[in-house]
Parts: structure tokens; C-alpha cells; sequence
């Protein structure tokens, strides 16, 4: 099973859920931080990682020699990676998508791939929970590409536990396609439940079931529980805003390991998820 956790807005406690799950759970998981752009789960889970990859995507070349300014390339190009300026084919390496599609459509063979670096790939391991995250390079703007990377890393037929950057746009959505269920994460404020009203429209669009976790539970008002019930999306587990729990966060413990109490919790919100996903149901 995949589970994806992901909220319509950073700082809400995604990491605290996905590292304190795979900590619960602790055997044949797999955890991938998705946030490629800044990536935090290995500074709660401190994972010994023994293998390192950097990543590349291909992007087009074009001899010029070869060129006959036919622009089929430019056409079939849905990102504007490649253009026609006067005289000149212009390629733009940091838009492209590195699909080949202007490659297959050039007549002449004028166009060649070569890479572009987009980050790097780390692997390793925390007892028996296997560790993969991405780092993109800086100056990046394509982080998808390192997403799917990531994401075709996970190895096995158990658990994999993926924290999605936060969000609603294309590197969320590559982080919760094709998985069996999302969790949101929020908090109980006017702006918590704007960004999650934003981030379960986009999980109803994925026909992906789902539910909530609301961190710092006691604060704020009852708008989140309001949403969820006119929504008919599970409230799986609150987090209280506890003293204790932001001091290990602080220090960078995992909760289920300095409060051992939660790691019954988390337990029960695994085996509540996978009685919604066997039972079929999509919100």
C-alpha cells in the first residue's frame, strides 16, 4: 500500500506524520521525502544513508548544420521549451519536460538529447524502515522530474509511505498520483482550512480516498471538523498542542520514541487507513 501526506500549506506537521508512521509501523516500510526542494524527514528519522545517485534529465541539442527552421519541433513542444527566434531554433533546457518529443518530430535528425542535472537521490536505512529522498539542485524550477525519480526508488510490496511537498500544484500532484490514500494534514485555522479545502479538491479530482489529521488540535476554532463532516472525510487522528511534543520536535525525536503512547496511536490510524482502502470507498 501507498500512503501519500500531503496539506494545502507547509508547516502543518506532514514530516511529524510520515516519519512517526513509518517509525510505528517499522517493518517493510519504505519513506520517501517528496519535498525535494527541502527535504527534513532525515532529521527526525537520522536514516544511515550508504548510496547516492545524481539525476539528470534529457534535453534537446540542435545541430545546426542539420536544421531547416521547420518548427515541428516548436509545435509539438507544450511547455515552449524549444522556439523559433528569426533564423534560430532557441531551446530553453530549464523548461523542458525531457519527453524526446521534439527529437521524434524533427525530419532531419537535427536534434540530439544530452542531460541536465537536476539533484540528487540519497538512500539508506533506519532499522528496518528503508530511506530514499531527493534533493534538488539549487536553482532548479522543474522538481517533478526528481519526484518520479524518487518515487520509482521504493522497492518491495510493503508500505510506502511518501511525504508530498506542500501545496496543490504539479510537484504535489506527482507525489499523490497513483497512490492508495492521501493524508491531509492541517491545523484548526481560518488559513489551515482554506489550504485544505484547496488540497482535498485536488485529491477528489485523483479519485483517491482520504482523510484528515488535524495537528494542534486544541487551538484555533471547528471550522476543519465542519469542512470534514459536510464532506464526509474521516478525521483519523488529532494531534494536541502539547508541550511535550514540541519539545521532542524541537529536538528532533520522534514523538512515538519520547511519548511512547503515540506509537499506539499511529498504529491504530495505519489500521484505520486500511480498512477505508480495503473497504473501497473514496470520499
Amino acid at each position: 500500500m501507498i500512503i501519500s501526506i500531503a496539506s494545502g500549506k507547509g508547516g502543518t506537521g506532514k514530516t511529524t506524520v510520515a516519519t512517526n508512521l513509518a517509525a510505528s509501523i517499522n517493518t517493510n516500510v519504505h519513506l520517501l521525502d517528496c519535498d525535494v526542494e527541502e527535504p527534513n524527514a532525515h532529521l527526525f528519522l537520522n536514516p544511515v544513508i550508504d548510496r547516492t545517485e545524481t539525476i539528470t534529465v534529457p534535453v534537446p541539442e540542435i545541430d545546426e548544420s542539420k536544421c531547416t527552421l521547420c518548427g515541428k519541433c516548436c509545435d509539438i513542444c507544450q511547455f515552449r521549451a524549444i522556439v523559433r527566434i528569426a533564423d534560430t531554433i532557441l531551446p530553453f533546457s530549464n523548461l523542458c519536460h525531457g519527453c524526446g518529443g521534439c527529437m521524434e518530430a524533427c525530419p532531419e535528425g537535427a536534434i540530439t538529447e544530452t542531460g541536465r542535472e537536476l539533484g540528487v537521490i540519497e538512500k539508506g536505512y533506519k532499522n528496518s524502515i528503508a530511506f530514499i529522498h531527493g534533493r534538488l539542485r539549487v536553482g532548479e524550477a522543474m522538481s517533478p522530474p526528481l519526484i518520479k525519480k524518487v518515487r520509482k526508488m521504493a522497492e518491495g510490496n510493503g508500505l510506502t509511505i511518501i511525504d508530498a511537498p506542500p501545496g496543490t500544484s504539479c510537484p504535489v500532484i506527482s507525489a499523490m498520483k497513483d497512490t492508495d490514500f492521501v493524508i491531509l494534514v492541517t491545523e484548526p485555522t481560518p488559513f489551515g482550512l482554506n489550504d485544505l479545502k484547496l488540497a482535498a479538491g485536488a485529491v477528489k479530482i485523483l479519485g483517491i480516498p482520504c482523510g484528515i489529521i488535524i495537528n494542534r488540535s486544541d487551538m484555533g476554532d471547528d471550522g476543519v471538523k465542519q469542512f470534514a463532516a459536510d464532506e464526509g472525510i474521516p478525521v483519523l487522528m488529532e494531534i494536541p498542542f502539547d508541550r511535550k511534543i514540541a519539545e521532542s520536535y524541537s529536538r528532533g525525536e520522534l514523538i512515538v520514541e519520547s511519548i511512547p503512547e503515540w506509537r499506539e496511536k499511529f498504529i491504530g490510524l495505519y489500521d484505520s487507513i486500511k480498512k477505508i482502502v480495503t473497504s473501497g470507498e473514496i470520499n
